[in-house]
């Protein structure tokens, strides 16, 4: 049997930058978002998700993997990241799923309600909830840490959290779930993020406070901690340029991951075979 940490194992990654928010489609490599290899099972039939940041990385890996089990969705994303979004568009729907495209800055509190407006009038009710954007960008010294950047990061990661999940509320019926975003960097904050690492902590602890605070409501919430992932995030500024070509490669598998990893973690959590759990983060880290 083939190693399957052998076929991911990129010696050195290509160095090349982007401006934020960066495009999946002009990465090289260009991450694996499982198109070509996820098996589905119909673990989510006629389930209906709404999943923001779903363009490129780890979103666009779980849309697709979504599709393949069956569940319609709704993609949010930046307007700049349109033409990735177009490509998870044809992928889901050459699945035979229907997707409906929304751009926007989660940054927008009154977006957000479109967000879930617009969601609700192309599914119905939402059964699930996938919070996956997120902004990051390296600084490494607090005193060029401007209040613009930390601002704008905490409204992505954090508040956005809080007014998607306010307007979704309503038309979530029970045995819903919800399914946050953290990160290693919530337990192993490195230096030059210390305002996305700030963010990741945050939601890893908000999580918690809402699985208890909707358990009487029968929705679930829980969170996924990826580790170092190859997606648009990093080379867009997410990561220091000198860090690119080594990514990854200080865990104890040797490699970074690849989206299609992740998948299978955000669809245990969404499908009924873990209606047990709530308040729960799964670390998928390679090891960290």
């Amino acid at each position: 049997m083939a190693n399957k940490n052998e076929k991911y194992k990129i010696k050195h990654f290509p160095k090349q930058s982007q401006p934020a928010p960066g495009l999946q489609n002009r990465m090289s490599p260009i991450p694996d978002d499982g198109a070509a290899s996820y098996i589905g099972h119909d673990r989510l039939k006629h389930k209906k998700a709404l999943i923001t940041g779903g363009d490129s990385g780890i979103g666009r890996a779980v849309a697709i993997a979504y599709a393949h089990e069956g569940a319609d969705i709704v993609l949010n994303y930046l307007p700049e990241e349109a033409s990735d979004a177009q490509e998870v568009q044809g992928i889901i729907e050459s699945l035979g799923q229907q997707i409906k495209l929304v751009p926007g800055d989660l940054k927008s509190e009154s977006f957000n309600q479109k967000l879930v407006n617009e969601a609700v009038a192309f599914l119905g009710d939402i059964n699930v909830l996938v919070l996956v954007a997120g902004k990051q960008q390296a600084e490494i010294d607090i005193t060029n840490l401007s209040t613009q950047q930390l601002t704008d990061t905490y409204a992505t990661n954090v508040f956005s959290l809080v007014w998607l999940i306010k307007a979704a509320l309503p038309h979530l019926p029970p045995n819903s779930s919800i399914i946050t975003t953290n990160s290693i960097q919530a337990d192993q904050p490195s230096s030059f993020l210390v305002d996305y690492a700030g963010t990741k902590a945050a939601i890893k602890n908000m999580t918690i406070s809402l699985a208890k605070q909707f358990s009487n409501r029968g929705i679930r919430v829980n969170s996924i901690s990826p580790g170092p992932i190859w997606t648009p995030l990093q080379i867009s500024g997410g990561q220091l340029p000198e860090n690119i070509p080594n990514f990854g490669q200080s865990t104890p598998l040797g490699r970074a991951g690849q989206p299609a990893e992740l998948a299978g973690a955000y669809v245990f959590l969404a499908s009924d075979e873990s209606n047990y759990i709530t308040g729960e983060s799964i670390k998928v880290t390679g090891g960290l």
